[in-house]
């Protein structure tokens, strides 16, 4: 794709930039106006041509050259919150640190649906074991297809669990956190407040708090982004009012290669104008949870979770991978990620193909 693309204004007859018809594009969308913008009197043929020119360079931005710093942050919800414990286990030589809400252990499903829905949900009997997965990882790390254990020693992990979850168990919580104590994380457990399944936020736009459903996102007036961050990061600033870097959509087939393929076709990242300029900025790469993906509740989960405006006053490009839900083949009706070896049985280590794909978006934004 020709990625200097530029598209003219139909009523001055002018040409701006792809960056400056972004920035009109986007004060635009703010104003709910984007359908009124410059459009004239343009014949109806002539607003399809443009609405199809403009998604293609919408969909494959030219994304500045970015100034990262080499160590990674993550996070997740549900699925997510395993993907998140996942990428963290294998590449905790980069992954310096997780915020992990409503999951279980490194390992828990034992690559085994049976074992996921017997021990790693909702099951009052829920009994994640912590011994098969604690050899697991030793012959993992001795094999090289995750990183040495003794990385996790000291890294930052933040975790929450509500107590009117009925998808997780605390059960499974109880054990993640276990887990990353007898590693020696540098452990932060929330489990005494009453959400739902779902992401808490401070602000408005999600669910009610004892509420579960999509977009799994709920109004609890509690700021989980800021809490974690404090703990992975350190110190931060106090987020933005509003946004004012760029959420942009990328093809993820194109930019992770082949491990993509059973991924969602397009994810999202978002830059802040500071990184965008060149600045220094740290990555954080943030996953959903299942029925969270962008074909089933859009840009919610990146929009509203709160992250945006800490990475705008505190210098974080944030990466939002995207999974798809499939019927077969593999069987992922809900677009979880993959925590119980629906993609391949290396779904946990460096091999597995999420977490590669993932990689290679990191590696994309670095380059």
């Amino acid at each position: 794709m020709n990625r200097s693309l530029t598209l003219r204004n139909v009523q001055s007859n002018s040409s701006p930039t792809p960056e400056q018809f972004s920035k009109r594009i986007k004060s635009a969308q703010t104003s709910t106006e984007l359908s009124l913008y410059s459009f004239g009197s343009l014949s109806a043929s002539g607003f399809a041509l443009f609405v199809t020119a403009f998604s293609a360079y919408a969909a494959d931005p030219q994304i500045p050259k970015l100034k990262l710093q080499p160590e990674i942050t993550v996070s997740g919800l549900s699925s997510g919150g395993y993907m998140a414990n996942q990428l963290h286990i294998a590449h905790s030589t980069q992954i310096k640190g997780t915020a992990i809400i409503a999951a279980g252990p490194y390992g828990c499903a034992q690559n085994s649906l049976s074992i996921a829905l017997d021990h790693c949900f909702n099951k009052a009997t829920s009994a994640p074991d912590l011994a098969i997965a604690d050899t697991q990882m030793q012959q993992l790390a001795s094999a090289g297809k995750i990183d040495d254990l003794k990385n996790l020693a000291g890294a930052k992990v933040w975790l929450l669990h509500g107590s009117k979850d009925t998808t997780v168990h605390a059960a499974v919580s109880d054990a993640l956190t276990k887990q990353y104590q007898q590693l020696g994380a540098t452990v932060s457990y929330v489990n005494d407040k009453p959400f739902a399944h779902h992401y808490p936020i401070a602000g408005k736009g999600g669910n009610d708090c004892a509420v579960s459903d999509a977009p799994f996102l709920g109004s609890c007036d509690f700021d989980s982004t800021g809490q974690f961050l404090s703990h992975l990061l350190g110190k931060v600033e106090q987020k933005a009012a509003t946004t004012t870097g760029s959420l942009v959509k990328f093809n993820q087939q194109e930019v992770a290669g082949d491990v993509a393929d059973g991924m969602g076709d397009e994810g999202f990242v978002y830059i802040p104008t500071s990184c965008a300029k060149g600045e220094s900025c740290r990555l954080h790469i943030s996953f959903h949870g299942c029925k969270q993906n962008a074909d089933a509740v859009g840009d919610a989960y990146p929009r509203l979770s709160g992250l945006n405006e800490y990475a705008d006053t505190n210098h974080l490009v944030v990466l939002y991978p995207q999974t798809k839900k499939s019927a077969m083949a593999p069987f992922n009706p809900n677009a979880c990620w993959d925590w119980w070896g629906y993609t391949n049985g290396d779904y946990a280590t460096k091999q597995g193909v999420q977490i590669q794909a993932v990689m290679n978006m990191a590696a994309w934004l670095r380059k």
